[in-house]
């Protein structure tokens, strides 16, 4: 470790131009990325950056509806859609000595600025001030992105052979719900145990929760309100609906607990329906989020318990009796958790340790991640840790600091060691 810290100090100044340069250049994802996304850039500045550290293999691997719409057919994951035009997955492999081998994970677009008015500084300009690199993207995620690349550059300059093949996977369109990953999964990229390195708060993420979109529709009967008797008012209907569906929750707060998460709860965060406060309104719509706990809860689960309140519901309703709502599920992902006496799990712990002097401290995140891909569909060990804090993820003025930063490229390299050397 003291050597690896005296390279390090040595190189920082050339470590610190590659990360700046990778947060210059703009990846931002359109609409979600369901109107595409600016990844191609910054994926070919990583690739000369791996041609540069003679990679073993570089791979270009294209999104494509095809395998999003195979992943929802099997693990109800995917979000269909999506303009893929010029965006790829980039994989590079590092071979290693027949070792334990280790994938790291990060995404490449970014959200959009927002409003350029609540930045101090430009977005796309990195600017270090005060022990913090300020720029977007720096804490979601370019600074892990590049902390587990320079994790390897870090062994090569230090002289290392690495003990076990290194894959660092720089995936697109994570933020709009994690197609990169799931491509990638589906397409069989794995190995012996997985680093997402989205930013942690120097938590160790364990576990997180799983999420499910419905949308309801209602259709009532409109009429003008000076004789409501006559029509039937869809809003109210979904209210009636909007009630059994908080008994549901109720009964899951009382029903499931987890150490590293919280209950499992279920969101109404849009409703919309009727043309004017005059009128009865003759439809509305309403959209939640479910968010689960792993273990003990499954998609299917939610699914069906969502569903059945909905019926119950209107199987008490005259009218809706008769005019069925109807469900759409349009979005999920998958609920996370790794087994904290796994060996990978005390792999890391024993890294973490070497380079911080303290324990690790575990964690969970109620925010989905890719995690549960590489996880749940790619069926490898993983864990979630990296530099930056949640708080400034889709931020103005978003930063990382960079001594999480240094402290990630050290933690990676040992880890790759530690890791790649167990029996």
């Amino acid at each position: 470790m003291r050597e690896l810290r005296t390279v390090l100090n040595e190189r920082k100044e050339e470590y610190l131009t590659y990360l700046k340069e990778l947060i210059e250049i703009d990846t931002h994802d359109i609409g979600h990325g369901i109107e595409g996304g600016l990844e191609k850039e910054g994926q070919e500045y990583i690739i000369r950056l791996f041609e540069k550290m003679n990679a073993d293999s570089i791979e270009k691997d294209y999104l494509t509806e095809q395998k999003v719409q195979e992943c929802m057919k099997i693990h109800h994951e995917g979000n269909p859609g999506h303009n893929y035009e010029e965006r790829y997955n980039v994989y590079a492999t590092f071979h290693g000595e027949g070792g334990k081998s280790i994938l790291f994970n990060g995404h490449m677009d970014t959200m959009p600025p927002g409003d350029l008015g609540q930045w101090n500084r430009p977005p796309h300009q990195a600017v270090l001030e005060e022990g913090k690199l300020y720029g977007l993207g720096s804490a979601d995620m370019k600074a892990g992105v590049m902390a587990a690349i320079l994790s390897v550059k870090l062994l090569q300059d230090s002289g290392y052979k690495l003990p076990g093949d290194v894959m660092i996977t720089s995936v697109c369109d994570e933020e709009g719900g994690g197609n990169g990953s799931i491509v990638a999964a589906m397409n069989k990229k794995t190995a012996d145990g997985v680093v997402v390195c989205e930013g942690t708060s120097d938590e160790v993420i364990l576990a997180h929760m799983g999420f499910v979109f419905f949308k309801v529709q209602i259709k009532g009967k409109a009429n003008h309100s000076g004789a409501k008797w006559l029509g039937v008012s869809a809003i109210e209907k979904a209210m009636k609906i909007i009630r059994e569906l908080e008994e549901v929750e109720h009964s899951w707060l009382l029903k499931y607990k987890h150490p590293l998460l919280p209950a499992p709860n279920l969101n109404v965060g849009v409703i919309q329906g009727g043309t004017a406060g005059s009128t009865v309104a003759g439809e509305c719509t309403f959209e939640t989020c479910v968010h689960y706990l792993p273990q003990v809860m499954s998609y299917e689960q939610v699914v069906m318990e969502f569903t059945e309140a909905v019926e119950r519901a209107a199987e008490g309703d005259l009218w809706l009796r008769e005019h069925r709502p109807v469900i759409d599920v349009y979005q999920a992902g998958g609920a996370f958790e790794m087994e904290q006496e796994s060996s990978f799990v005390k792999a890391f712990g024993t890294a973490y340790q070497a380079v911080e002097k303290r324990k690790m401290k575990v964690a969970g995140s109620p925010a989905g991640c890719d995690s549960r891909i590489w996880k749940n569909i790619a069926g490898c060990p993983t864990i979630q840790f990296g530099p930056g804090n949640l708080e400034q993820c889709h931020s103005p003025n978003e930063y990382v600091e960079m001594e999480a930063f240094w402290s990630a490229v050290l933690i990676y390299a040992e880890l790759i060691l530690t890791w790649g050397n167990q029996e």
